[in-house]
């Protein structure tokens, strides 16, 4: 009979070793001198994966070598964090880390087999995306302040999410604490069937990323009452922030950043930071990720840093009040 293994002892035998000695000096200074790749945990196909490649092809451009995108999918983005984290040190094995597998996991599992701010090299924050607090156009509000006090007359009223530990259901916990309502969480697998069970009416209101809820609002089919991001985007110039609309200090954001193994050399470290903040300035990159639903970010590599340290603070408070776990 076979003994079931935990998370992190699975994980662990999908990963590579760790090498004490990734680049000499004479490598690094040829940095890159083979193809780089960029490990996705999701599948292929999704806008992270998208992401990947439009940065990864223009990167690859100013560089001189190929950057192949290899997905890594499963366990919330764990599979791909450790498999990098225990990858070589020496710049051509990089992850595309997102806000859940940076932020959100270390308050989600109560062990992962890596840590975010320990095993990784920030070398930049790429891109953010906002999500959209959707109602059924049979809740009869048309704002946040409306539906706060919607909200206090009925207590109770359900709101879907994508899953458990998600930012669908991270937000929505967010905003309980922050508005100071009650609410049923019901989680599904995946925004899709989250949004269409909002359509039907099954449940009452979402926080759902952007690019997905959009469309059915433009279709009439959902009503949106403001954006989650701390300052408007881009992507709904015509709606409200949440805390613009009656909750001072609310934010959700996904984002989503690039890092390598944490003994990779600073050179090397600088050297991609460049390519990547050069290549999310290009016009034509910048139009592609807007049009997927992105704010591009950029920046040095302590931007990316102090985004992690802040959001794990965050969210970790919010997973214990609200006692979420996935383990």
């Amino acid at each position: 009979m076979f003994k079931t293994l935990s998370l992190p002892v699975a994980l662990l035998l999908l990963t590579p070793l760790a090498h004490a000695a990734d680049a000499t000096p004479a490598e690094i200074a040829a940095y890159p001198s083979k193809p780089v790749r960029i490990i996705v945990p999701y599948p292929a196909g999704g806008s992270t994966d998208v992401l990947a490649r439009v940065l990864g092809q223009k990167i690859g451009e100013e560089m001189g070598q190929p950057v192949v995108v290899e997905n890594r999918p499963g366990a919330s983005g764990n599979i791909g964090a450790s498999y990098v984290a225990k990858s070589p040190a020496d710049g051509y094995t990089l992850f595309l880390g997102t806000s859940t597998a940076l932020a959100a996991n270390p308050g989600l599992y109560k062990t992962l087999p890596y840590d975010p701010q320990k095993d990784f090299a920030p070398i930049i924050l790429a891109t953010t995306l906002a999500s959209l607090v959707v109602v059924n156009p049979s809740v009869p509000v048309k704002t946040m302040q409306e539906l706060g006090a919607y909200l206090k007359a009925h207590p109770g009223t359900s709101y879907a999410s994508s899953g458990n530990g998600t930012p669908a259901h991270l937000g929505g916990e967010l905003y309980k604490k922050m508005a100071g309502v009650q609410m049923n969480h019901v989680p599904y697998k995946g925004g899709a069937p989250a949004l269409t069970d909002l359509i039907g009416g099954q449940t009452s209101l979402m926080f759902a990323i952007l690019p997905e809820a959009m469309p059915f609002v433009k279709e009439g089919k959902l009503r949106a009452l403001a954006v989650t991001t701390a300052r408007p985007t881009s992507n709904a110039p015509q709606l409200p922030t949440v805390a613009e609309a009656g909750v001072p200090g609310y934010e959700l954001i996904g984002w989503y950043a690039f890092l390598a193994p944490r003994a990779t050399p600073q050179p090397i470290v600088a050297r991609l930071n460049k390519a990547f903040d050069e290549a999310l300035q290009d016009k034509a990159v910048r139009e592609r990720l807007t049009s997927l639903g992105f704010d591009v970010a950029g920046g040095p590599p302590e931007r990316l840093a102090s985004t992690i340290r802040s959001e794990t603070k965050k969210w970790k408070q919010v997973i214990d009040e609200a006692h979420i776990s996935l383990d």
